[in-house]
């Protein structure tokens, strides 16, 4: 006679559901398609970024002069030593560090601001509103610059008799003269420059932003900031990341408008115009390099600074939707 063991009172098993290994295969079959998509681009980058790293490195190792190569020698870190304790160096960093705060900030918020247009506005009129937007972007960087420069020049320039009406402007208002009004000219150019790219990012995003969680919040009697505060934004976290990240690390490196505009004269020069300034103007390979190497190393803790500190995990964003 068999007998069946029940489980004890209270304590109830919950059936275990075999793997869905469909879901696993397909997994694996849609991460090898990605490597296989994405693995040749990823191997050229690495190859044509990892050597100028590696020999700017080996280079910032040396007392190294290109006008006398006979006397190259080892120093080690000594030129990052040298770098590290010369004010100039930070004031550079800082310089670049002002460049780069104002200017985001004020891209993110009319890049936003620029893409609510463009995902609001007719289907007729959206091909043209959003051409219309990009052109600034289309403009070569050295073009921009020369045109901001030309159009503030206190010989060339018409702002200066256009906007003499406001305080502190008049026709022989010198822009390029002091720190602070080159600096406000040198971000000017720059936001008018890289503003359609972080519109075009975030319209992406807008796009992505499911419209029956905006229907279901207009249902519940959610105003237009509490919908973007609570639906919007949420759901566009990562464009969010991303169009910042970019732009900031585009930011940082900041070295065409300076080179145009001041040449870094009244102390607008940045840390990507320090690094030209010891490399190609005084040819000293070594401390240029260190430069070039510390510059890098900023570029990778603000990648990594911004990636924890969204926490958005772009490979299961597409997932979930």
């Amino acid at each position: 006679m068999s007998t069946t063991t029940l489980p004890p009172a209270g304590k109830r098993t919950e059936p275990v559901s075999a793997p869905d290994r469909h879901t696993s295969d397909r997994a694996k079959s849609e991460r090898k398609l990605g490597w296989l998509l994405a693995g040749p681009a990823l191997a050229v980058m690495l190859l044509v970024t990892a050597y100028p790293i590696a020999q700017a490195f080996y280079d910032s190792l040396f007392d190294y002069r290109l006008t006398d190569p006979e006397n190259r020698s080892f120093t080690g870190l000594s030129n990052y030593l040298v770098i590290l304790t010369d004010s100039l160096w930070w004031t550079a960093v800082g310089v670049t560090a002002l460049i780069t705060v104002v200017t985001v900030a004020v891209e993110l918020v009319l890049g936003f601001a620029l893409a609510l247009v463009m995902n609001k506005a007719l289907q007729a009129i959206r091909p043209v509103l959003r051409a219309a937007i990009l052109i600034p972007y289309a403009v070569i960087t050295v073009v921009s610059a020369f045109a901001w420069q030309f159009a503030f020049d206190i010989n060339t320039g018409f702002v200066n008799s256009w906007f003499a009406w406001l305080p502190g402007v008049d026709t022989t208002t010198d822009w390029f003269g002091d720190f602070g009004t080159s600096l406000f000219v040198i971000c000017l150019a720059e936001i008018w420059k890289t503003t359609p790219f972080i519109s075009l990012l975030l319209l992406a995003g807008l796009a992505q932003v499911p419209e029956v969680l905006q229907e279901a919040a207009k249902v519940d009697g959610a105003t237009w900031w509490q919908r973007m505060r609570r639906v919007t934004l949420p759901n566009m976290k990562a464009a969010i990341m991303v169009a910042l990240l970019f732009r900031t690390l585009d930011a940082f490196r900041v070295f065409d408008s300076i080179f145009i505009m001041t040449a870094g004269a009244n102390g607008t020069e940045s840390v990507s115009f320090l690094a030209y300034r010891q490399t190609i103007s005084r040819l000293e390979i070594g401390l240029g390099s260190a430069v070039s190497v510390l510059l890098f190393l900023f570029v990778v803790l603000i990648a990594f600074l911004f990636i924890k500190g969204f926490k958005v995990d772009l490979a299961q964003a597409r997932g979930e939707r």
